[in-house]
Formats: C-alpha cells, sequence, structure tokens
C-alpha cells in the first residue's frame, strides 16, 4: 500500500545521485545534459540508479541525478511551493501527484508512444484521479494487498488458500484449534499504517462503486455508506492476536518470517523484508477474501510508482527519453524483478513463487484501486482506524464505536476536500 506504500524497515535519507559523466556550462553547450529524477520511494533508489546507469551507457550526452529524500512527498510539495518541479518525478498514484497535476506543473503525456503498453486499469486508475484524458503521469510499478499466508502450516492442516470470507473463517478456526496464531497484526504507533492494509483490501468489495467519486462532490458521507466496511474490519481484526496494538510492523513481520504466525494482511513489498528473515520460507500472496462471491473479491492494487515529466523542465526531450527507456520491458522487468513488484506495463510478468497466486489478477486486469490512493492529503485514515481499534480494545460495542468512527470521519473528511 504504501500508500501502501509506507517505508519498510528504515526511513534513513537516501540520496543517489549518479556522476557518470562531468557536468558543465561547457557541455551544455556542447549538446550534454543533466537531468533530476526525483522519486518519493527511498526503496526504489538503488534501483534506479542501475537503470540510469544503463540509461546513460545507451546516452552518452544525458546524465541523470536520482534524488531519493526520506519523506519526499512533503518534499516535493515544499518544491511545488518553490515552484522548483524537478524533470522527472517517480512517485506513486496519491494524493501528492494529484495536488501536483491539479497544479498544472505536470506535462501532457498522451502522445507519447509507450502510452499504447501500459495496462488500462491502472491507466485508467491514474486518470480517473483528476479527469480528463490528458495522462500527466504514466503507471509504472504497481504493487498489491491481500493476505500473505505461509503455504506449509496451512498444508499440515489440509487448509486450503481461502476464497471467500467462509473459507477464511473456518481456516482461523483450524489454526486456532490446532495452536497455531492464524493471524498477526501489529498496529503500534507509527505502524498504524497497516490498518490500511486491511481496509483497503476489504473497502473495494463491499462499498458503494462510486463512493470515492461522490463523496468527494459532498454527494454522500462515510456515515451513510461505509458502515458494512468499518463492520467488516472490525471482524476482521477480532482474529488478530491479543497484542495487537502494541505489536509494531517490524516484528509481525518477523513472527511470521519465523512461523509463529500463519498470515498477515499486508502486501507485496513485504517479500524481501521476510526473505530477509527466513530465505527458505514458503509463502504467498492471495487476494482479501471480504465477501462469500468470489467474483467480488478482487485483488486490491495500486500504482506504487508513475512517472511524470515537469511542464516547465528545460530537458523534456531528454526527460521523455529516460521515461521511454524505463518502459521498456526489458527494464520494466529488471525493475520488478529487484522490487518485487508488478508492472504496469503490458507483456512484463512478476514471477516470483510468492506472487504466484496474483499474478492472474494482475495480467486480466481483475484489479481494483486502493480507496485511500482517492482520498484528499490531509485525510489520515489510518489515525482513525488505529482509534476504531483500540476503542474495540476497550470493549466499546461495535455500534457505538462505528457510529463515532464514521462521525469523525465525516468531519475530517470534509476538513481535508479541497475538490472544485
Amino acid at each position: 500500500m504504501r500508500t501502501i506504500s509506507k517505508v519498510i524497515l528504515g526511513s534513513a535519507s537516501v540520496v543517489a545521485a549518479i556522476s557518470l559523466a562531468a557536468c558543465s556550462s561547457n557541455q551544455s553547450a556542447s549538446g550534454k545534459q543533466t537531468i533530476e529524477v526525483f522519486s518519493t520511494k527511498t526503496e526504489n533508489a538503488s534501483t534506479l540508479k542501475k537503470l540510469a546507469s544503463d540509461f546513460h551507457k545507451e546516452n552518452p550526452n544525458i546524465t541523470v541525478n536520482i534524488t531519493a529524500p526520506a519523506d519526499g512527498g512533503t518534499v516535493l510539495k515544499t518544491r511545488l511551493t518553490k515552484n522548483n518541479i524537478p524533470d522527472v518525478i517517480s512517485g506513486g498514484g496519491d494524493a501528492t501527484f494529484l495536488e501536483l497535476a491539479k497544479a498544472g506543473v505536470l506535462e501532457d503525456l498522451s502522445d507519447q508512444g509507450f502510452v499504447k503498453n501500459l495496462q488500462e486499469p491502472y491507466l485508467k486508475a491514474v486518470t480517473s484521479m483528476y479527469g480528463g484524458s490528458k495522462i500527466y503521469g504514466v503507471p509504472y510499478a504497481t504493487n498489491a494487498s491481500g493476505i500473505v499466508y505461509n503455504k506449509d502450516i496451512f498444508a499440515k492442516y489440509n487448509i486450503e488458500a481461502p476464497k471467500t470470507w467462509d473459507e477464511f473463517t473456518k481456516a482461523i478456526g483450524t489454526l486456532k484449534s490446532n495452536g497455531v496464531t492464524p493471524l498477526e497484526l501489529g498496529f503500534q504507533g507509527t505502524d498504524d499504517w497497516t490498518t490500511m492494509c486491511i481496509w483497503n483490501s476489504v473497502a473495494p468489495s463491499i462499498q458503494p462503486s462510486n463512493f470515492s467519486t461522490e463523496v468527494k462532490q459532498n454527494k454522500t458521507t462515510f456515515t451513510k455508506d461505509m458502515k458494512p466496511v468499518a463492520q467488516k474490519f472490525l471482524d476482521v481484526i477480532d482474529f488478530g492476536q491479543n497484542n495487537f496494538m502494541g505489536k509494531n510492523y517490524n516484528n509481525t513481520l518477523s513472527d511470521f518470517a519465523s512461523g509463529k504466525s500463519a498470515m498477515i494482511i499486508n502486501g507485496s513489498w513485504t517479500v524481501p523484508v521476510i526473505r530477509q528473515t527466513n530465505a527458505k520460507i514458503n509463502f504467498g500472496l492471495i487476494p482479501f477474501p471480504t465477501t462469500n462471491d468470489v467474483s467480488k473479491n478482487k485483488l486490491s492494487s495500486g500504482v506504487d510508482v508513475l512517472f511524470a515529466v515537469g511542464k516547465n523542465s528545460s530537458h523534456k526531450s531528454a526527460d521523455k527519453k529516460f521515461v521511454s527507456f524505463m518502459m521498456k520491458k526489458e527494464n520494466a522487468t529488471k525493475y520488478i524483478n529487484e522490487q518485487v513488484a508488478f508492472s504496469a506495463v503490458k507483456g512484463v510478468e512478476q514471477t516470483d513463487p510468492a506472487m504466484i497466486s496474483v499474478k492472474d489478477y494482475i495480467a486480466k486486469g481483475d484489479v481494483t484501486d486502493y480507496p485511500d490512493h482517492l482520498y484528499p492529503a490531509g485525510f489520515q485514515m489510518a489515525g482513525l482506524l488505529s482509534q476504531l481499534s483500540l476503542n474495540k480494545t476497550k470493549g466499546m460495542s461495535d455500534s457505538s464505536n462505528i457510529s463515532q468512527f464514521l462521525k469523525i470521519a465525516d468531519q475530517q473528511y470534509k476538513t481535508a476536500n479541497t475538490s472544485k
């Protein structure tokens, strides 16, 4: 999710610069250029460096500087206020991107040849954020959330990967009866973002299909439409271990990797981290089975990385050449293999064993975007869900808890919503 693109295990600032060719005013006069690629993900800086190095070998007159500071979204918004937009932006399909698109500082990439090679659901996920036919950001890498489960534990107790809610609850019961922690959650402190992994997984299947649009236009409210989603969220955390409010994200991954729990609800970005603890673990990701109607239980998947070009860049030809280079199948494949991500580029498949169970959903476009990608900047759903969860542990009735949660959500959304 991140968006659920949260920083995993460490958020030290990474500012990676590739200085593969000297840069000076003389070089500018000789046709050499330097472009800045600004990434809002510190985790992918090393991968971008490698690909930028390959790009430079093919284009020796273009030097690429990769900038990837901690809290890149905030840094980028600060640069927007100073009218200092990077040449190329590598960021998520989230509220920060929407703010840039609405500010009119991004180049329309609709006429670029590589657009036809993008998977339509992801392209639509980007353009639907601001409406219209212009393409201010091209989707590149995507991620997915759902149930991360230990295949060996499931096999030991003859449990099939659940495809419906009833199968999920039955699996929980079987695991409990055999003394296995079925589901481990970790909402402690700043790791309250993990609540969004549940919310983003269950909401798409049961919220009204037009909710995100209508709530933004003040045509509906959380109180009116989202009670079933809030109830399902509480139903899910009921299956978590007793101390989930005091458990942090890293510990849940460590416990899962060590075989101390059978499932976590998180995303594809956990794969490399889990393997750092246990390289031999046999595990996989499946869509969350929110309902008993398999056709409604789509994979929650969002644009983790898109590329945008600054409208006022003085190197737009070089900028677009770099983006086009990244969109080539061989380069998109290198990126997703190193980052254990999925690709928005047609024909580029993720073959990691842990992702086998969801790759067909991606290939068919049988996915739905994360609801929070359409929430306005400043609307902190994770904090609200953390309070909802805490109230649950303190014994507040579900009806009172949900009523309070939805009322506050409406108040905070209204404050954050600046859509015209």
